[in-house]
């Protein structure tokens, strides 16, 4: 035996579900067919999406016939620059290991998945906090050897197979390791009567990886509404709007008819119209408005008790978690909803002169951020799903609730605010448009956000339109403060910034 010869590390990071364990199995039971001694470790990741499991394999190129009854030392735990083959189900993951040195340019080949799970920073980002799919791509091609990028997701959902198969039959078509692919066959023939969706999996896996050449990552897939026939007068209406904005407009409309009514779509176009003839005379050329209509639909649809309720119960969405799952007909899924409501989310859904006494004897007493009700709803049985469902029946009674008022005269003063704006500086009246890009999300995401938007509202866009703040720098001490707020969301940076701003408008005041 060639005493240059080492064994070969892998290094598997996937998310639980994926069949990560079973992955490395397979890896194992098809070296030991070819006679190659072989070592595998996991470690366990944690939960809420902020680690995967990663696997770790040493598989010795040599048949243990030829090493002359010589065992070799394998090492437990990948080392630094030590990684021949990162295999990674998700495109993050890639990046994460990249990030802690076990992928060098001189020697690691990855095989990464452009799939996506949103990691716990992108969803309580206080904007839109997703990382750039083409950005990660392009890290894994500039630090590894090799890369070869492919959406195993769906290779696997057009197989009907797992994703472990997929990835099995990546690492086969590589050609990285020197096992036949009938050796893996064979080790997935022995898991019972899933083996024949694993071999399409694996079948699957080794086509793609044998033409060699990556994706390209692509834009996440938004779910538009076909337009309802109570919608049609809404339709013509918005085709009279301004080209630019008329595609986000309608999309608008529909996700707010399907959030109350047909109504209050209506509402809602109306109120594009208005920033409409305010982009207009500013001669911004659609830009206000575009940012506007955007931002108004999202906030038109809050995210309250009764809308949590609807989404969750939808039955689309579990439809869409049992073909996720690859639930079969009559395979039992069991979906639990975890809810954690204060007072003031139950309060919000209360007409407002029952609302306002009680929100305010709890603010007296110091309970609205210490007293919650934590509650498990098994959505999958009929209790649970009804107890949903009577919430979500309350969608006509929103517009009479304490939070639908307060939430309608936030928006309005909004407007007004972008309308002022604009004919003082459109500058200004972009950068008020934007902030309503810190309002989102729901419970304690939400009441941060609003805090840091009232804020700003008060410390540099109130005096920004008194004409308090020069207008030459009032764009961009909003623009300063909203980053500091999205940088920072428990507020300190943005209490920084806005101190700052404070003294240039008393030195203001002063001259």
């Amino acid at each position: 035996m060639n005493a240059d010869v080492r064994p070969i590390s892998l290094l598997i990071a996937a998310l639980g579900g994926e069949g990560g364990g079973v992955l490395t199995d397979w890896l194992v039971a098809a070296a030991a067919r070819c006679g190659f001694p072989a070592q595998s470790t996991s470690i366990p990741g944690v939960a809420q999406r902020t680690g995967a499991t990663t696997y770790y394999i040493e598989i010795m190129p040599v048949p243990a016939a030829e090493l002359g009854g010589r065992r070799p030392v394998m090492a437990l735990m990948p080392g630094i620059g030590d990684v021949d083959l990162l295999l990674a189900s998700e495109l993050a993951e890639a990046a994460r290991q990249i990030a802690l040195g076990f992928v060098t340019p001189d020697r690691t080949h990855v095989v990464a998945s452009l799939a996506r799970g949103y990691l716990m920073p992108e969803k309580t980002a206080m904007a839109d906090g997703r990382l750039d799919d083409a950005r990660l791509v392009e890290l894994v091609e500039r630090h590894a050897r090799a890369s070869l990028v492919l959406d195993l997701e769906a290779l696997a959902k057009e197989a009907g197979a797992m994703m472990n198969a997929v990835m099995l039959g990546v690492v086969a078509g590589t050609g990285m390791l020197p096992i036949p692919a009938e050796a893996y066959e064979a080790a997935i023939a022995q898991g019972g009567r899933a083996a024949e969706a694993n071999l399409r999996g694996f079948r699957a896996g080794f086509a793609a990886a044998q033409q060699g050449r990556s994706q390209a990552p692509r834009p996440p897939e938004k779910r538009w509404r076909a337009g309802a026939s109570s919608l049609a007068v809404l339709e013509d209406e918005a085709a009279t709007l301004p080209e630019t904005v008329r595609p986000i407009a309608i999309e608008g409309m529909r996700r707010l008819a399907h959030y109350q009514d047909a109504d209050y779509a209506w509402d809602y176009i109306e109120r594009v119209k208005r920033i409409a003839a305010v982009d207009k005379i500013a001669g911004l050329d659609g830009r206000l408005v575009r940012e506007t209509a955007r931002h108004l639909a999202l906030r038109m649809s809050f995210e309250d008790v009764i809308r949590v309720a609807q989404i969750k119960s939808d039955p689309a969405r579990l439809a869409r978690i049992r073909t996720e799952l690859g639930a079969q007909d009559g395979d039992p899924v069991r979906v639990v909803e975890y809810f954690k409501p204060g007072i003031d989310e139950l309060c919000s859904i209360l007409p407002p002169f029952l609302a306002r006494p009680i929100l305010a004897l709890a603010e007296r007493c110091g309970w609205l951020d210490r007293a919650y009700w934590g509650m498990h709803i098994k959505t999958h049985s009929v209790a649970g799903y009804l107890r949903l469902r009577a919430l979500a029946a309350l969608r006509p009674f929103r517009r009479r609730t304490h939070r639908f008022r307060a939430e309608q005269r936030e928006i309005e003063t909004w407007l007004v605010a972008v309308a002022d704006a604009a004919a003082l500086t459109p500058p200004l009246a972009l950068e008020i448009a934007e902030c309503a890009n810190l309002v989102k999300g729901y419970g304690d995401t939400w009441k941060r956000g609003m805090a840091n938007y009232r804020a700003i509202f008060e410390h540099v866009v109130r005096p920004a339109l008194a004409r308090r703040l020069p207008l030459a720098v009032a764009a961009d001490a909003v623009a300063n403060a909203r980053a500091a707020a999205l940088a920072d969301p428990d507020g300190a940076r943005l209490a920084a910034t806005l101190v700052e701003i404070d003294k240039r408008i008393v030195l203001q005041a002063a001259e």
